[in-house]
């Protein structure tokens, strides 16, 4: 019988580390929100040097990896303001400008025209769209 008696001491003492191990992983998930990032794309079709007004507003999550699945009807720079991002759509081709969401806030963002230096941050028109990226 000394043998039953130690094999369930045992047992209980595997369970036991097994409900602390899981009752640390839940609480750790707990302290960071609980949220898990998600991978969103978003298709932004610019004619004219306009989007869609459904498409004007994307709004995300910390933490979320975001891509936006550029075309465009003529050659244009787009730059996203607050992550300093730019990214070149040819006519034609797809392009992608992808992000993790990290900073929390309203980022616009902006064609570049051929007149405009690179790495500038005036704007004389309103922004092609708003990326509205909001805490856990």
């Amino acid at each position: 019988m000394r043998g039953l008696g130690a094999a369930m001491s045992h047992a209980r003492s595997i369970f036991a580390t097994f409900v602390l191990g899981l009752s640390l992983a839940l609480a750790a998930g707990m302290a960071s929100g609980g949220a898990i990032a998600a991978e969103l794309t978003f298709d932004l079709h610019i004619e004219r040097g306009r989007l869609p007004e459904n498409m004007r507003t994307i709004r995300v999550k910390q933490g979320d990896v975001v891509k936006l699945r550029c075309t465009a009807d003529k050659r244009q720079t787009l730059h996203l303001h607050g992550y300093d991002i730019e990214l070149r759509v040819e006519p034609g081709t797809v392009a992608d400008l992808t992000f993790t969401a990290r900073a929390t806030g309203r980022f616009p963002l902006h064609v570049h025209g051929p007149a405009e230096r690179s790495g500038s941050h005036a704007h004389e028109e309103p922004p092609l769209a708003t990326i509205e990226v909001y805490p856990q």
